[in-house]
């Protein structure tokens, strides 16, 4: 019972975290301080071990993120100065796919050798993904939402296998948002 009702709050708040993201609005990241908490649990239980370890690192850039997008880690005469929404730089997303490939292996292996994950490369993948893009919308570049789609599509497939069906639905969401988040980013970065 305390699953299922951890899995709806997890959906609700999941929803109020997209809805920040979209509009580029920094209390995304005081959300991503809750949702993690509430996924650690659901993720451990249904053995989806490296999603569980993600969601340390979720809460980690919360607060990082929180201080890129609000100025406060700003440098220099520029400080206190938001981060602002802008193109990825292809030296970006090569350096991005090369270390998002090496996490992606590192945590499979991890998986296979170490834990009784029933999904590991997927979940692996799912984990590697998430780490890039997560960095990625720390640092408000628009390639991120393309993460996104492709993460959350195999989020999608991953849960519905695991039966963890209100997350499923939730990321069902999350890929259309992607769309349409990728969208209204690359207008606001062209602006």
């Amino acid at each position: 019972m305390l699953d299922t009702i951890l899995q709806f709050a997890g959906l609700a708040i999941g929803l109020v975290y997209l809805y920040y993201e979209y509009h580029a609005d920094a209390k995304v990241w005081i959300v991503g301080l809750i949702m993690p908490l509430i996924s650690m649990w659901v993720y451990f239980r249904k053995g989806l071990y490296a999603d569980f370890g993600m969601n340390i690192y979720y809460l980690a850039m919360a607060v990082y993120g929180y201080l890129a997008w609000t100025g406060l880690l700003s440098k220099g005469k520029k400080k206190d100065v938001p981060l602002q929404v802008r193109h990825t730089p292809w030296r970006v997303w090569l350096g991005t796919g090369a270390v998002t490939g090496l996490i992606w292996v590192a945590i499979a292996v991890f998986l296979l050798k170490a834990t009784d994950s029933t999904v590991p490369w997927a979940d692996a993948f799912t984990t590697a993904g998430s780490i890039s893009a997560t960095w990625m919308l720390a640092r408000k570049y628009v390639g991120q939402w393309l993460i996104w789609l492709v993460v959350d599509a195999v989020c999608v497939v991953l849960y519905i296998y695991k039966g963890i069906y209100p997350y499923a639905a939730l990321y069902t969401v999350y890929c259309i948002i992607a769309v349409l988040g990728f969208r209204k980013w690359s207008r606001m970065a062209a602006e």
